[in-house]
């Protein structure tokens, strides 16, 4: 007599579980991000980048919008909320997803992931200073954030509230060194940077081959959010105006379609 071991086995599962097949597919991930503006699928490059990262893994997860991060674990964006815990900050929701199995570098020699990271770190501790600096100290483009970012705040006090977040935030420009330049010495110091992008991808699509990187992850959502500041500056002219660095950040927007 022959023998269905499938259909024995399903047998037993059903009996084992009064709901019928237990759902096996993994929990669902919830990333805390800032809401989409200016057309980016978030305000903050970091918030983008996490959701490159998730989709790039395959991991099931959805997005969860605030603006008050400060009940989140280091008062910023993103965070990710795992069956686990909670894990703030684009690098350690990195290593998170690495723990997963997730490979962001796969096919990179060492010394091309060590050019990863550099890249990553120039984006990330100097590419993105000069963007909070090109939107929260231009008086025209003030008004737009203030409208965005500040409107769950009560009309009564949302201007003296607004206005004392963003002198802190322009303080800090200054403490982290990027606010004490003149406007021609931060340009300059940016182009440098940008240049050194550009002599990746005039060698491939993205800045170490063929398909993105952990270094496209971080650099296309911060040269996409320098062009998206919403009031035409030198920044947001420098990257539409150039067809490498703008087709570059169109192709990366491409590459990794956000939900």
């Amino acid at each position: 007599m022959q023998i269905n071991l499938n259909l024995m086995t399903e047998t037993v599962i059903r009996q084992s579980y009064s709901s019928g097949i237990p759902n096996l597919e993994p929990p669902m991930l919830t990333l805390m991000i800032y809401p989409s503006a200016f057309g980016l699928f978030s305000a903050s490059p970091f918030c983008v980048k996490a959701a490159y990262m998730l989709e790039h893994a395959g991991q099931r997860w959805q997005r969860s919008d605030m603006l008050d991060p400060r009940k989140m674990p280091h008062q910023k964006l993103p965070v990710l909320r795992t069956p686990e815990r909670l894990v703030p900050d684009s690098d350690l929701i990195r290593d998170w997803l690495e723990a997963q199995g997730a490979n962001f570098d796969a096919g990179l020699s060492d010394i091309q992931k060590a050019q990863a990271r550099t890249l990553i770190r120039m984006a990330e501790e100097h590419i993105y200073f000069q963007v909070v600096q090109d939107r929260w100290t231009n008086d025209e483009v003030w008004p737009i954030l203030r409208k965005t970012f500040f409107s769950v705040i009560p009309a009564l006090i949302r201007t003296p509230v607004s206005n004392s977040i963003r002198r802190k935030v322009v303080q800090g420009l200054v403490f982290q060194g990027v606010g004490r330049f003149s406007p021609t010495e931060r340009q300059d110091r940016l182009e440098r940077d940008l240049e050194a992008i550009s002599a990746y991808l005039w060698q491939s699509p993205y800045l170490l081959g063929d398909r993105p990187t952990s270094a496209d992850m971080s650099v296309g959502p911060m040269l996409a959010a320098m062009r998206a500041t919403p009031v035409e500056t030198p920044l947001t002219q420098r990257i539409k105006q150039d067809r490498l660095l703008n087709d570059y950040v169109d192709r990366m927007e491409q590459a990794i379609p956000l939900p």
